[in-house]
């Protein structure tokens, strides 16, 4: 049976990933700091660090790809309908009958992209939530679609 003191540690372990609003990469500075400082003394802790981390690097991960995606799509269709020599010459873009039609597979996919990005973040939010009601209580927690980098 978990103490207290480890289910609030475990608790705010989860809970610190939302730093990330305030404090640039404090989705990773606070749960390595809350995690490393009691790893050695509760397995609970070590159990829920772990989780906390993994879901953090497998969401960075999932962005990366997600912005790889979407970002060269959109520049390409751009720079597809921009002429180059006005770019270079009157350093101004000028479009000139855009072809929604002709780009209507790339838009797509980089909107697809984006969307998966912001549903991405809004899950991350309310499992973080989940994740710290389910800490609380004593109960071991693992999040989906985590790749199990720390073992």
């Amino acid at each position: 049976m978990e103490t207290t003191t480890e289910k609030n540690t475990a608790t705010f372990t989860h809970l610190s990933a939302l730093t990330q609003y305030f404090i640039p990469f404090g989705n990773y500075i606070f749960p390595i700091i809350l995690w490393t400082s009691k790893k050695e003394s509760s397995e609970f802790v070590d159990h829920h660090g772990k989780q906390v981390l993994n879901f953090q690097l497998s969401l960075l991960l999932y962005s990366l790809v997600l912005i790889l995606i979407a970002v060269p799509t959109f520049l390409i269709t751009l720079f597809r309908n921009v002429p180059l020599e006005a770019v270079v010459n009157d350093h101004d873009f000028v479009f000139r009958n855009f072809n929604f039609e002709g780009n209507i597979g790339m838009l797509t996919v980089g909107l697809v992209a984006v969307l998966i990005f912001g549903l991405l973040k809004v899950a991350e939010f309310f499992l973080i939530i989940y994740a710290s009601i389910k800490t609380s209580n004593g109960e071991k927690y693992k999040y989906p679609i985590t790749i199990p980098f720390i073992k």
